[in-house]
């Protein structure tokens, strides 16, 4: 552990790693004119499409955990790179599908092909990817990610 981590908290922790995790993607992908989340975007839908899903933007954005005004924004960014096509959902007009273009699903692989190869490296101090370590720290983030936060609990209600 190193000496700016020592005795750090967990809250801490998680933002150092996701703040280092986002820097990493984000210029990992930068030579394929991505950046993070815009990665986000193409690699879910690139998932979604093969196992033949269309998500509307308010299902995408319920899969990547990012705000649905914010998917519009960069689902219009990457349909203007020709990456994205956005259509209206035939059962829904107020929806919009997406999907990607074929050279969205060209820039998508190549994108989650370097993104592989960075989870390589940040994981290869638990085993890599495949490793029991691994495995029992992606269940316990799950686990994170699955409880509620309320910026507006009852202890809070003490300090207002």
């Amino acid at each position: 552990m190193s000496s700016a981590t020592e005795g750090a908290t967990a809250g801490f922790l998680v933002w150092r790693l996701s703040m280092k995790w986002r820097v990493a993607v984000d210029r990992a992908v930068a030579p394929l004119g991505l950046t993070h989340a815009q990665y986000v975007l193409v690699a879910s839908l690139y998932g979604m499409g093969r196992s033949g899903l269309r998500p509307s933007q308010r299902g995408l954005a319920d899969h990547t955990g990012l705000e649905p005004l914010y998917v519009s924004k960069l689902a219009r960014a990457l349909e203007a790179a020709g990456l994205v096509a956005r259509t209206r959902d035939p059962h829904d007009p107020r929806a919009v599908q997406l999907s990607l273009t074929e050279q969205g699903r060209d820039v998508a692989r190549r994108a989650i092909k370097v993104v592989q190869g960075l989870l390589d490296q940040l994981l290869e101090p638990l085993g890599g990817q495949d490793s029991p370590r691994t495995r029992q720290f992606t269940r316990e983030l799950a686990t994170l990610l699955d409880a509620p936060l309320d910026p507006y609990t009852e202890n809070d209600e003490e300090q207002r």
